[in-house]
């Protein structure tokens, strides 16, 4: 079927055979969630309700804390018992209010605005800034804000990312399965604000029912379609899809997807988006997927943000192991996270657990220079130079080679025979540069 890719990458095991079968579920309402003021990209939201306030699902309890930020919503009703500092799926301490639910499920009440298409592009805009909606796929960036490009920056193209290419997770793959038409009608909305011209939704072969049921719904659409893609990690980074799908070449050194006229969307972000235009919905709520080998029933639910980790794996029955590390998110680009209080946030994608075999570290030997990473790359990097430079404080070099540009999708640790942490290094020079240019203004 003329299935398309990039260049580099790797191809692991995706370990989806877990949890794929798995319908939605909708998760019971927990007895308290905690819903963190950063669960995306830029300023943290800033409360406004305070300990004591009686709140109902769906109502605003924080602000944006500016243009790049989000407000958050309520995902039960009940009570607000803290606002403090509490665990979050990065690992950190991080402020968040926690809700002890009624167990009513009282709402604040949606609309259902059947002329949604008819209203203004900067009213479509204000909804999906008033929802709080983000990014889905990982990355958190307040979706108001990509659908704000500056003048002269005109787009042509939104790409929906349907591809779901770190190993274990379902999430998307189930949404494109029952949810299909609302992501549709969230495209629509994306394309009509920017004002594209074509949308395209992009799909992992591995997913062939999805790429079926979804090219049959857009048959009579003269503007979307559905471009199949190779199994390849990471097919799903930005700039690697917008040059599998449309042959575009998102510049280094800084380029942005709206630099080669597109913008990209995660699939759950267009049902979000969905919702917020007709509904005037927040986003509340997400799926899931709760995975590994060692859980004994791996599911994908639909669980209120805020949910605590550990909730969501009982309601799995657990583990048949000892638990040797739980990532948050996949096990390519997520977080080791230290306890399952965590919360999960807008942009949980997955649980991912394993067993102390699966978890085992390995030490790093000397570097063998036989390049497999500069071969992986899919940013045209060489890794293992960055990571000697920044291991040498030399943090000049590590950005003169591109230290930014990472990605930081593991594909040059994956393949690395000295089992070298080059991905922890190529963080540390990040934000060592980072660190220079704020002192540099």
């Amino acid at each position: 079927m003329g299935l398309k890719t990039f260049p580099g990458g790797v191809h692991p095991h995706d370990n989806k055979e877990f949890s794929k079968k798995s319908a939605i579920e909708k998760f019971p309402i927990p007895a308290k969630v905690v819903i963190p003021l950063s669960q995306h990209i830029g300023a943290p939201s800033k409360p406004i309700v305070k300990v004591g306030d009686i709140v109902k699902k769906g109502q605003k309890i924080s602000e944006a804390g500016g243009f790049v930020s989000i407000p958050m919503h309520a995902s039960i009703s009940g009570k607000i018992t803290k606002i403090a500092k509490f665990t979050h799926p990065t690992g950190t301490l991080q402020p968040a209010i926690e809700i002890t639910g009624d167990g009513e499920d009282n709402s604040v009440d949606f609309t259902n605005d059947k002329n949604y298409m008819e209203i203004s592009d900067d009213d479509m805009k204000k909804r999906i800034s008033e929802a709080g909606v983000c990014g889905m796929g990982g990355a958190g960036f307040p979706t108001h804000v990509k659908l704000s490009p500056p003048k002269g920056k005109d787009i042509d193209t939104i790409i929906l990312n349907g591809v779901e290419c770190e190993p274990y997770l379902t999430a998307d793959y189930r949404l494109m399965l029952e949810k299909a038409e609302d992501m549709i009608k969230g495209l629509k909305i994306l394309m009509k604000i920017v004002n594209a011209s074509k949308g395209i939704i992009g799909i992992e072969a591995n997913k062939m029912d999805a790429i079926k049921s979804i090219k049959n719904l857009v048959k009579n659409e003269t503007n979307i379609s559905v471009t199949g893609l190779k199994l390849r990690y990471p097919q799903g980074a930005e700039k690697q899809l917008i040059f599998a799908a449309t042959g575009r070449k998102v510049p280094n050194k800084g380029g942005l997807p709206m630099d080669v006229k597109v913008v990209v969307q995660n699939v759950g972000t267009a049902v979000a988006v969905y919702e917020a235009v007709h509904y005037q919905k927040p986003l509340i709520e997400r799926i899931i997927t709760i995975t590994g080998k060692i859980v004994k029933k791996p599911k994908n639910l639909m669980a209120p943000i805020g949910t605590s980790y550990g909730e969501l794996l009982e309601y799995c029955e657990g583990t048949s192991e000892t638990i040797g590390k739980v990532i948050s998110g996949g096990p390519m680009m997520g977080f080791a996270i230290p306890t399952l209080d965590t919360p999960m946030t807008k942009g949980s994608s997955g649980l991912v657990l394993f067993n102390k075999k699966e978890a085992k570290k390995m030490g790093e030997d000397t570097c063998l220079r036989c390049a497999r990473c500069v071969d992986v790359c899919p940013m045209d990097l060489l890794p293992s130079l960055i990571a000697q430079s920044v291991r040498y404080d030399d943090y000049k070099f590590a950005e003169k080679y591109g230290v930014m540009d990472c990605i930081k999708c593991g594909s040059c640790a994956y393949v690395c025979p000295s089992n070298i942490k080059l991905i922890q290094w190529i963080d540390i020079g990040k934000l060592k540069v980072m660190e220079q240019r704020r002192a540099a203004k």
